[in-house]
């Protein structure tokens, strides 16, 4: 049995949590606010902390450090529900054992408290640092995007590589400035490369440099990226499309801590971080060949998974009321209908953050002043996958998702479906063969009978 001190100032959260600790046969004691929580540990020395951002009084990270002194440094988990990049950094450079955003569930709350409470060597934490502004887009209190806010402050307190997977415009390298700004390195430099848009015949000499005369158009040396990012972040954009031939001095370098240009034999010493970023699943490349595996596991030591937009809905508002702000003529107020933002909230969002945000600022234009209303809205891009080609699975999964938000008692939506993609391939079908059944029910692979019936259902006409 252990004893917990439970700093909330709401009622039912500090009633859940107590009782899930006293399941857990732990004793509990509570305190609306942070200066309650001081005194009560004048007298009550708890084993673990659940403490709250937002209190009445001082708030849970500007007391942290007062609380843990006066605990014995015990763990402290903090808890929020407003959860965003800035109190996420300054949750872990607080030293937090651990950070948990509301509404959380029994099993989370549960498995924090007995990590907490399982006992472990003393550790000494770092000081809160100066709070930074998070970069262009990163904004939001979805639970998905506070993970990721979560998992950006963990990996800025680290140094290790970082393997960032996501979608075409989730912003990836919004994510890797971030980390590179909160992170120990944020003085030195910021290298962005995008490895798609290199010659397959220029990499190694963009990557790590070349020497004078190390061919033919070599006329001066030239530093490598790998070198202009020394002492700071080296983001590889895209990485999946580094060549064979650089992977491998690629890794060299990571393991040796050092760079050879080509055509030189003397390496060069240089230290600096990666943060990778791909669209694609890497893992797979791996699988088939494409990728070293060697080189993968170095680059993921620490992998971030950034969500699409369609799956943080509920952050849109905000992102609008964000790139608006930015939009927006001088001395004017950007504002949007509400009708707007449920057509916004609707879309799939194909291209996630970026196209969202080049549709504001489409609307704001055609707007000329004016509320954005939804006839002010570009038509929405349709999904595309790596030949051009329409990815219709992806728009039947959109299809779905919406359908389904907007109508929890849904029972028929297979038949919906059909009913929505069958006329337009039967008169495909028809078409092609100049209204003749049996062709186009060969075509189909169907019986003639079934696609007459069909198209009779449909109204649809062999002229």
């Amino acid at each position: 049995m252990a004893d917990v001190l439970i700093v909330d100032d709401e009622p039912s959260v500090c009633w859940a949590v107590s009782s899930l600790a006293e399941a857990k046969g732990h004793r509990a004691e509570i305190a609306a606010s942070a200066e309650e929580a001081l005194q009560k540990l004048n007298t009550f020395q708890p084993a673990a902390i659940v403490l709250d951002v937002r209190l009445p009084g001082k708030s849970g990270l500007e007391a942290i450090e007062a609380i843990r002194g006066a605990s014995q440094n015990v763990p402290i988990i903090l808890i929020t529900a407003f959860g965003d990049l800035e109190t996420a950094v300054a949750a872990v450079r607080s030293g937090a054992f651990e950070y948990i955003v509301k509404p959380f569930d029994a099993a989370t709350i549960t498995g924090a408290l007995e990590r907490a409470l399982t006992p472990r060597e003393t550790t000494i934490a770092t000081s809160p640092g100066e709070s930074m502004l998070p970069p262009d887009g990163m904004v939001g209190k979805s639970l998905s995007i506070q993970t990721v806010f979560k998992k950006i402050a963990q990996a800025s307190a680290a140094d290790a590589c970082v393997l960032i997977e996501g979608e075409s415009g989730s912003g990836k390298e919004l994510a890797a400035r971030a980390i590179h700004q909160h992170s120990a390195r944020s003085a030195g430099p910021f290298v962005a490369v995008n490895l798609a848009s290199l010659s397959p015949s220029l990499v190694e000499s963009e990557l790590f440099g070349h020497t004078r005369g190390a061919f033919t158009d070599a006329h001066d040396a030239k530093p490598g990226f790998l070198q202009l990012a020394n002492g700071g972040t080296l983001f590889l954009d895209e990485v999946a499309d580094i060549p064979a031939a650089a992977q491998v001095k690629l890794l060299r370098a990571l393991e040796h801590g050092e760079v050879t240009p080509v055509g030189g034999g003397q390496p060069v010493p240089t230290r600096f971080r990666v943060v990778s970023a791909t669209h694609r699943h890497l893992l797979s490349q791996v699988e088939e060949g494409d990728f070293r595996h060697d080189l993968y596991f170095r680059l993921s030591a620490f992998r971030l998974q950034l969500p699409p937009l369609r799956e943080r809905v509920d952050d849109i508002p905000e992102l609008a009321k964000f790139f608006l702000s930015q939009l927006g003529v001088e001395g004017q107020s950007a504002a949007i209908t509400t009708a707007a933002l449920t057509e916004l909230k609707r879309r799939p969002w194909y291209g996630n953050v970026r196209e969202f945000r080049n549709a504001l600022e489409h609307a704001q234009i055609v707007s000329m002043g004016d509320a954005i209303r939804v006839e002010h809205l570009p038509a929405a891009a349709p999904p595309l996958n790596t030949t051009g080609q329409v990815d219709l699975a992806e728009l039947v999964r959109s299809w779905a998702q919406q359908q389904l938000a907007t109508d929890e008692s849904i029972d028929d939506l297979h038949a919906r479906l059909l009913a929505l993609v069958e006329p337009p391939l039967l008169r495909a079908a028809l078409e092609k063969h100049q209204g003749q059944f049996v062709a186009a029910a060969k075509t189909l692979g169907m019986h003639r009978t079934t696609v007459k019936k069909k198209a009779d259902d449909y109204g649809i006409s062999s002229d």
